[in-house]
């Protein structure tokens, strides 16, 4: 029986190992997804803010009215 106590504890210590080895693997994606998905959850609020910031910019400098008189007066040519 001593003969095979080596073997058998070099085999829970490889089968320990692997199942670390996968559950490691395993954090490391699902942190890497977690990550990536907040760094895209990042950006498009940034996105959104820039566009609301140039709508209001718009809006100030009065670039809607002249849009909209462009659009009216390109109506009329028609």
């Amino acid at each position: 029986m001593a003969e095979t106590d080596p073997k058998s504890v070099q085999d829970l210590t490889a089968v320990v190992q692997t199942l670390l080895q996968q559950m490691q693997d395993k954090f490391q994606t699902m942190s890497d997804q977690i990550i990536g998905r907040n760094i895209l959850s990042c950006f498009y609020t940034r996105i959104d803010d820039l566009e609301k910031n140039i709508a209001d910019l718009m809006t100030q400098a009065g670039v809607e009215e002249i849009e909209g008189e462009n659009k009216a007066k390109e109506g009329d040519a028609s």
